[in-house]
């Protein structure tokens, strides 16, 4: 994770560096608004990042999050058609959720800019937690997906492709029509796969058995990371992480032969990430030899 300074995304563009000094596959140890400041305008291709939201875990050094600046800054450095994924939940305080998650989808669209193409829901499958005696088990998070521009750029879907429940059944019977009327539909099979939903499951970073990983205390799925990059970009597409943490989106870029670029302030997660990338391309070697 990162820190984004309480400063605005106009006063970061009047302080920033050079832009030719934009480099790319590395993990860059800084703050994240001002490392953006030297990238180039439309040069990213898709963005996957968790922030640190609400609280929910601690972290050495006291880091302040400003969304709005980092909206500004990743909006000027996306390609038209490019997509922002932001994978955030919601903190419970007495009793009632901080709506951070809803804060951020307004903000971005409204004011930044951005158009939401689609709110999934990650689901955590891992061990029960404790037993609430007066609110649900929190297992699920939100995987927002912003969107600039008119359509996205890359759209495929066939790594996310899920098994059908009734596959190779005659499937018969009417469908329902916007104006309330009904439509025969003629007898076909069902296909034996079907585009998954807005709901996707995963097991936690803690089934992964990569302990170097889970030094850092806030993790997200190597999968997770690894479907959105297969549906929303192609090889030789840039994707972008500017809160890498452990290096999970620049590790699952670089096994799909994607330039990357990661940043981070912690210098402690930094060092994770970059030993990540080193033993990742270490591995890649091995399977080339």
């Amino acid at each position: 994770m990162t820190r984004l300074r309480a400063i605005r995304a106009e006063n970061v563009r009047q302080s920033k560096t050079s832009r030719s000094d934009f480099a790319l596959d590395t993990i860059v140890l800084g703050d994240c608004l001002e490392v953006l400041a030297g990238v180039p305008d439309e040069s990213v291709d898709l963005t996957v990042f968790s922030p640190p939201y609400d609280g929910i875990r601690e972290y050495t050094g006291g880091w302040q999050l400003d969304y709005a600046a980092l909206a500004d800054q990743l909006l000027r450095v996306t390609k038209d058609g490019g997509i922002a994924a932001v994978v955030i939940g919601d903190g419970t305080k007495n009793f009632a959720k901080s709506l951070t998650t809803f804060r951020w989808a307004v903000d971005w669209v409204d004011r930044a800019g951005w158009r939401l193409f689609e709110c999934c829901v990650y689901g955590r499958h891992g061990n029960p937690g404790a037993w609430w005696s007066q609110r649900f088990r929190v297992d699920h998070e939100y995987i927002l997906l912003f969107l600039k521009g008119a359509r996205p750029r890359r759209f495929n879907k066939e790594p996310l492709m899920v098994n059908s429940k009734h596959a190779g059944k005659i499937y018969s019977g009417t469908d329902r029509l916007t104006n309330g009327g009904f439509k025969k539909i003629e007898p076909k099979a069902v296909n034996s796969k079907k585009c998954r939903g807005t709901i996707w499951n995963y097991a936690t970073s803690n089934t992964e058995g990569n302990r170097l990983k889970l030094q850092h205390p806030a993790t997200f799925p190597d999968q997770l990371a690894e479907d959105l990059i297969l549906c929303f970009s192609e090889p030789g597409d840039v994707v972008l992480d500017p809160m890498v943490g452990s290096g999970t989106t620049a590790v699952m870029a670089y096994r799909h032969e994607r330039r990357y670029l990661g940043i981070e302030i912690s210098s402690e997660y930094h060092g994770i990430g970059t030993k990540r990338l080193a033993e990742e391309r270490d591995r890649k070697r091995g399977m080339l030899l």
